[in-house]
Order: C-alpha cells, then sequence, then structure tokens
C-alpha cells in the first residue's frame, strides 16, 4: 500500500538523484558562516514544555492552511509568542514551502529554526546549513540507518543539530548507533496520516535518558501539553494549530502556560 510518505520520498529522491553538485564545493560554502544555535539547548532552558512552532503553507492530507502566508510576520508572531524555536517546512512540491522561507525567517528571529524537509542526500544537508538553519530533520521511517548515520555526520560536521523523527518501537534502535540531538515522535499513522496522539506516550519511556525529547503531530490543544509534561517530554511541535490561528501568538502563550502546569 503507497502512503503519503512514499509519493513524497520517491519524489525527492529522484531531485537528489538529478543534483549533480560538488559535496565539497558546497562544503567550502559553509566555513565562514556564523555559528548555529542549538535547538536542543534552548528547548531544555525553561520548566515545562516548550514549543517549536512551525510554518506551514499546506499539507498532503489537509490541504491549503495559508497561501498568502508572510513568513516573517508569522514568526515574528510566535517569537511574540514565546516559542523556543522555529521550524519551517522548506518543501515546495507537497507543503508549498521554499528555501527563501528560512532566508526571511532568519531575518525576523534569533531563535534557533529547524529546516524541517524530507532530507534524503548529504546535499540536502549541507544545503541546510547554507540557507540559515540551524537543525536538520532526519525521519527514520524514509531513510536507512546508514543514511541516518552518515547524514548526522555531515550535519554535526558543519554545526547543525540532528533531530531524528522515529514513529514506532523498532527505529527506537537507531539511537543507539546514531548521534542526535533531539529526537522527535511522530504522533501521526505514516500509513493513513491520521493522527494517535497516544503514540509518543507510549514511546516516550523507551527514548535514553539525556536525550532531549519531543512530540510531533496532531499537537492541537493547550490540554495535550499537560499530558506531554507528565510524560516528561521536553517540546512539543505545533503546526497546523498555529497557522490556522487568527492570533497564533495568544494560542501559542496558552500551549505554554499548559505545558508548565498552569
Amino acid at each position: 500500500m503507497k502512503t503519503y510518505l512514499d509519493q513524497i520520498m520517491k519524489w525527492h529522491r529522484a531531485r537528489a538523484e538529478n543534483d549533480k553538485r560538488d559535496f565539497a564545493d558546497l562544503l567550502s560554502l559553509t566555513l565562514d558562516l556564523p555559528p548555529t544555535r542549538s535547538l536542543s539547548k534552548a528547548l531544555k532552558a525553561e520548566h515545562g514544555v516548550s514549543i517549536i512552532a512551525e510554518v506551514k503553507r499546506k499539507s498532503p492530507s489537509k490541504g491549503e492552511l495559508a497561501p498568502n502566508l508572510s513568513v516573517a510576520d508569522q514568526v515574528k508572531r510566535y517569537d511574540l509568542g514565546g516559542a523556543r524555536a522555529i521550524s519551517i517546512l522548506t518543501d515546495s512540491e507537497f507543503f508549498s514551502g521554499s528555501l527563501d522561507d528560512i532566508a526571511q525567517a532568519r531575518v525576523a528571529t534569533n531563535l534557533p529554526i529547524l529546516r524541517k524537509d524530507f532530507t534524503v542526500s548529504e546535499l540536502d544537508v549541507l544545503d541546510a546549513r547554507l540557507i540559515g538553519a540551524d537543525a536538520v530533520l532526519l525521519i527514520a521511517a524514509a531513510l536507512t540507518p546508514d543514511e541516518v548515520q552518515s547524514f548526522s555526520k555531515v550535519a554535526h560536521s558543519v554545526g547543525l543539530e540532528v533531530l531524528l523523527e522515529i514513529h514506532d518501537f523498532e527505529e527506537l534502535a537507531l539511537l543507539e548507533d546514531s548521534a542526535v540531538d533531539v529526537v522527535g515522535i511522530n504522533q501521526r499513522d505514516l500509513m493513513t496520516f491520521e493522527v494517535d496522539t497516544s503514540r509518543s506516550i507510549r514511546l516516550s519511556g523507551e527514548i535514553p535518558a539525556g536525550l532531549v525529547k519531543i512530540a510531533e503531530s496532531g499537537v492541537s490543544s493547550p490540554e495535550q501539553l499537560r499530558v506531554l509534561s507528565r510524560a516528561g517530554f521536553d517540546g512539543a511541535l505545533v503546526g497546523e494549530a498555529l497557522m490556522r490561528a487568527e492570533l497564533p501568538e495568544q494560542l501559542l502563550r496558552a500551549f505554554i502556560a499548559a505545558g508548565k502546569g498552569f
């Protein structure tokens, strides 16, 4: 059975095969860039569940969310609302994002920025650094263990942190062999794209102590943050709820207060 993820990864891998840029040339361009900001430290900086606020124009399952979005304005509102980090979805084919979205966000905030995309090559990792990201997403379900290890190594060599997204118990094994900085538990079923909000709770107890852990997908109400806080989560990535909110900074404050137990 073909899934949304299968379709997306097929497109990205085909594009990567046609990318003839030289790794060494791109790597040299990263040498004089300013230092990155630590996503993992930002998420651990305060008591309670920190929020990574996401900029996302659309999704394959929900359609258009904000087609006329101003990235800079949205990021400023997230900053004002108390987000600890920003996620920018840069996929163009399925989510209507762009690499320029991170450039716009970088001007608007000093918060750490996660490039959320479907990383399939070392060149993708270097691109994240070159466009101003501080961390890169690796999706365990879409990569081989060797790819997770090699992409993580490249990321760390250029100052990027790695957020490894897992969604089942089998993928926990990757945490033993790969150097990652943040573990994201995807609550979305990758076959149907339906959200299972109990997924993060079931997996959270198996995450090695000391690793920063966050919940991803389906975090739509402040009440859910209280549950995540009791389960020991450091953060949650919130996208659609904030993108649909008329006043995202106010909703963000409500999420943060709930994550602190207020």
